[in-house]
């Protein structure tokens, strides 16, 4: 006995493959933007991570040496500037370091004071009172993170605050509520 399946229940046909093609590039289509903004702002993340742990095993140094610890931003306000060092004041002697863009290519960082490059902390893990690193520079306080690949209305800004104490807090300007511990 012979049984064999009507000519039309053996595979899908060419118009059938075509149809499907069609739906899942119109699918892929319309998800593209919101996963550009996702990769965009997980950058910016990505290089406030970056920095802000830079700056705590800055800190970290100065307290387990006992001794001025400069973290220093190498090209800030640049796309692509997330990098940075960490070196002893009296010698130079550079302990940490990271390259600018390495998985954040598109990130900018806004240095407050608009001239900061660096922070030094002492042997306390607190900031120079004075608002001035040993050298006479500007103390870093205040570091905004940004994209320039996206609207500023889709970007997700991250900002890192240094406090005369040594804390280091990374937060969202965009969050307005009292309540929420991501508010800067």
């Amino acid at each position: 006995m012979d049984v064999r399946l009507p000519r039309h229940g053996r595979g899908a046909t060419l118009i059938e493959i075509a149809i499907a093609i069609a739906i899942v590039a119109l699918m892929i289509m319309l998800g593209l933007p919101s996963f550009r903004e996702w990769i965009q702002n997980s950058q910016i993340r990505t290089a406030a991570e970056s920095v802000s742990s830079g700056l705590q095993t800055a800190r970290n140094e100065a307290v387990r040496r006992n001794a001025n610890v400069q973290f220093t931003l190498t090209a800030p306000g640049a796309v692509g500037g997330t990098g940075w060092q960490i070196a002893l004041v009296n010698t130079g002697e550079v302990l940490q370091s990271a390259p600018g863009g390495e998985g954040s290519g598109n990130v900018t960082i806004a240095p407050t004071p608009v001239d900061a490059v660096a922070i030094t902390f002492n042997g306390y893990g607190r900031t120079p009172a004075n608002g001035l690193n040993t050298d006479g520079s500007s103390l870093l306080t205040q570091l905004d993170f940004d994209s320039t690949a996206i609207d500023a209305a889709d970007t997700r800004e991250l900002r890192i605050v240094v406090t005369t104490g040594g804390q280091i807090r990374m937060c969202d300007p965009a969050v307005t509520s009292d309540g929420d511990t991501r508010k800067c």
